[in-house]
């Protein structure tokens, strides 16, 4: 067997060893094994995660062949639990597989308790009666849910969890932490100790530009009644000062300067994102608290105290031109800088475990710095519960989407994904399932879709006749280009629960096949 090192190499470039050991020590149940759920557990079983187990009480027919990969003829008429079981086991000897051959539903109606034991249980093709109460159960036992399905050319995935705390967002694009609109005094100091009009000209090229941005808002603030440019113009001929100051042409540490003089205008303090969750009634922290917000109580006490309106400093500087001199001094000032803050949290962190009656200790060295380095990306996700988005939906937004072109088609289908559901609970089979009777099947499922909506709220609104027939023309079948597509954002959701990296999606996840369009519903 590969060393797991060397196996997992491409993955852990991207959420490192403590996501990799997440993923390790995670226990995953799957409900339903059909093409959807299959395709969702090869990618986690391929990624490493540590146990599945697979819930299915169907076997396997002629029709499976045709859109599940993880099944043969030589399997027809053998549990498609055991089967494909055996199959993800194939893929990663690693991975601890077993399946349970019972219907998700009666397991949920009989067994509530058994999904304690798993990290996140991932629902496929669920019916809403089985998704309420599902949904509740995962919720009283802290336990993460994704609903999953695939029908037709349509699909949707939907995370639902309390609340989800992220330490390492990993956002696309944020500011690199160089605080040049309030510098602190070792960096002043070592910006002062710099002499920017310099005759050599090799050393005028090689000041690094974190140098040259604080010391010149420095003289700005200075003439300017202590304030830094903040206006149009004051902006521009901040930047033509800079320009000025070029002795030469191709000085790239004053180019550089220029195109990150916006960093000098940035406001200072802390982000509105971070304040609502330093406000938060969960940053007032008891016995039950989790490391998270206890973290968040020191992180919040720093920024009031120490850190004079600023989280910890991050501690690293991006490449600049610089000679290499004033480069590693001035990387040796932030780390020191970073390290000093963090050593704050720290002893703030030990002191509020103290009071809250936890081990002082509880919390890892590592997490301390991880929380630090991470403090101004922290982000809380909350999930209201299917319950509430089935029963009262934000009916403003649910209104909008309606009548928005754009949406009309995701919201159509979001509302045919439940009218199916009453469908069949009032039929016993979904529309067009049965050859025959499409007729009669359009202007029932028509019929269910209005009464559903004036349910909702939203009388007089209607779907296109066009979405109505496609929806029958359906048939409920899972199609295996639609299910993989479905699986693949629901795998790569359940790692980002897991790993606790990087940011769940929020809302309902619809794709239209139709259209090849993807969007997420807020309701």
């Amino acid at each position: 067997m590969a060393e797991p090192k060397t196996k997992y190499d491409r993955q852990l470039r991207i959420w490192g060893e403590q996501g990799q050991a997440a993923l390790e020590k995670a226990s995953i149940c799957l409900l339903n094994c059909g093409p959807t759920g299959s395709e969702t557990l090869k990618n986690l079983v391929l990624g490493g995660v540590g146990s599945i187990t697979v819930i299915d009480g169907s076997k396997v027919d002629v029709g499976d062949l045709g859109n599940n990969f993880m099944v043969d003829e030589s399997s027809v008429g053998q549990s498609k639990a055991k089967c494909v079981c055996a199959f993800l086991q194939e893929l990663n000897d690693a991975v601890k597989a077993k399946f349970i051959e019972e219907y998700p539903e009666s397991l949920i109606e009989t067994n509530p308790s058994f999904f304690s034991q798993f990290t996140l249980v991932i629902a496929t093709q669920l019916g809403e009666g089985s998704m309420l109460k599902l949904d509740r159960i995962c919720r009283e036992a802290n336990v993460m849910l994704i609903f999953a399905r695939s029908y037709g050319l349509t699909g949707f995935v939907r995370i639902s969890v309390k609340e989800h705390t992220i330490v390492e967002s990993k956002p696309d694009h944020f500011l690199d932490d160089l605080r040049l609109n309030n510098p602190w005094p070792e960096l002043r100091r070592f910006a002062e100790s710099i002499d920017l009009d310099v005759q050599d000209t090799v050393a005028h090229k090689h000041t690094p530009y974190v140098v040259i941005l604080v010391k010149m808002a420095d003289k700005w603030a200075k003439s300017h009644g202590g304030s830094l440019p903040s206006t149009r113009e004051e902006k521009k001929e901040f930047k033509d000062l800079l320009k000025a100051s070029m002795v030469a042409v191709d000085e790239d540490n004053y180019r550089e300067a220029i195109e990150a003089s916006f960093k000098v205008f940035a406001p200072r303090g802390i982000s509105s994102e971070l304040q609502q969750i330093l406000n938060d009634n969960r940053a007032e922290v008891d016995s039950n608290s989790s490391d998270f917000w206890v973290m968040v109580a020191a992180l919040k006490e720093f920024i009031a105290n120490e850190g004079s309106g600023e989280a910890p400093l991050e501690g690293s500087i991006p490449d600049m031109t610089s000679s290499t001199e004033l480069y590693v001094n001035l990387q040796n000032i932030f780390q020191a800088k970073a390290e000093a803050d963090c050593l704050v949290i720290e002893q703030r962190v030990r002191y509020i475990l103290k009071k809250i009656g936890k081990d002082p200790n509880s919390i890892s060295k590592t997490t301390l710095k991880s929380f630090c380095r991470n403090a101004r990306k922290l982000r809380v996700c909350r999930y209201r519960s299917v319950e509430e988005e089935f029963n009262s939906p934000i009916l403003s937004e649910l209104q909008k989407y309606l009548t928005d072109e754009d949406y009309s088609v995701a919201v159509g289908f979001y509302i045919l994904l439940r009218a199916v559901d009453r469908f069949a609970a009032n039929y016993n089979s979904f529309p067009g399932q049965f050859h025959g009777g499409m007729d009669e099947d359009i202007s029932r499922l028509k019929t269910t879709a209005v009464g559903l909506l004036s349910d909702l709220g939203c009388n007089g609104s209607t779907l296109t006749e066009d979405l109505i027939n496609e929806m029958c023309r359906f048939g409920a079948s899972q199609l295996h280009a639609v299910a993989a597509f479905i699986g693949g954002i629901a795998s790569q959701e359940v790692i980002k629960l897991i790993t606790r990296q990087f940011v769940p999606m929020s809302g309902t996840f619809i794709f239209n096949g139709i259209d090849h369009k993807s969007q997420l519903l807020y309701l």
